[in-house]
């Protein structure tokens, strides 16, 4: 039985006191649900949000991180720190972090490979930009940046990664990704995993949809068999939309 999973990654907002009220207000409307539920402050905040959230069900995971244990690497976060604070889980590879800081595959093989050494749970974002949904290379993004990132794990190591397509292409561009569209790259990307590992591997691993889910959207995204969840941006900064998806699935 795959796990289902609603992560929030709150990206570079709410400060210290927006933090604290809006973890406050989500603790309290958080709806009865078997899915995991996650979120993702900025790491100035993630101690402040680990304390907060001690007696609840929500998990405080990060939002990036080095692929060093320590040294000469300004602004970085080790998984140590990490560890140290009482977080374990950890999103790698957003699009963001692809688009704006120049992360490659290489460079998030590495990361990949610091996090599962620390024992940490590796969530993983990946998929294709507008002009490669629009010239038909999608399935080959999508396959060529989970083999360089992911294919050379031993099998073990599929026991602490969680996945996450973004379509990129949908979101803030005007264009609209279906329902359908969702289900047929996770179908892919299932079997992508079948065909390199084993259907045990494949039908075991969590596959979060990462492509703009609302509230009114989230219900028959969720439906769909191969799609395990969502990686929630915009809507998981509102308490009451944030609730209403994980209460769709």
């Amino acid at each position: 039985m795959r796990s289902k999973i609603v992560a929030g990654n709150w990206k570079m907002n709410k400060n210290l006191m927006e933090t604290e009220a809006l973890l406050s207000e989500l603790s309290a409307k958080l709806p009865d649900t078997d899915a995991e539920v996650m979120v993702a402050p900025t790491f100035v905040n993630l101690g402040v949000a680990v304390r907060h959230l001690e007696s609840s069900v929500i998990e405080v995971i990060a939002q990036n991180v080095h692929f060093a244990p320590s040294g000469a690497f300004t602004g970085e976060i080790s998984g140590d720190m990490l560890m140290s604070i009482g977080v374990d889980t950890v999103i790698i590879g957003h699009s963001e972090r692809r688009a704006y800081f120049g992360e490659t595959d290489e460079i998030l093989s590495k990361k990949v490979a610091a996090a599962l050494e620390k024992n940490m749970r590796v969530l993983f974002c990946f998929g294709e930009e507008l002009e490669e949904r629009k010239s038909g290379n999608h399935f080959k993004v999508v396959e060529e940046q989970l083999k360089k990132a992911l294919f050379t794990l031993d099998s073990k190591s599929w026991n602490q990664i969680v996945l996450a397509y973004e379509p990129v292409w949908a979101i803030g561009t005007g264009e609209t990704a279906s329902p359908e569209q969702a289900q047929e790259m996770h179908a892919f990307i299932r079997n992508t995993i079948t065909q390199a590992y084993d259907s045990g591997i494949a039908n075991k691993v969590s596959i979060l949809y990462g492509g703009s889910v609302k509230p009114n959207n989230a219900k028959e995204i969720f439906s769909k068999p191969d799609v395990d969840g969502g990686l929630i941006g915009g809507a998981s900064l509102v308490a009451d939309d944030f609730a209403a998806i994980i209460k769709a699935i």
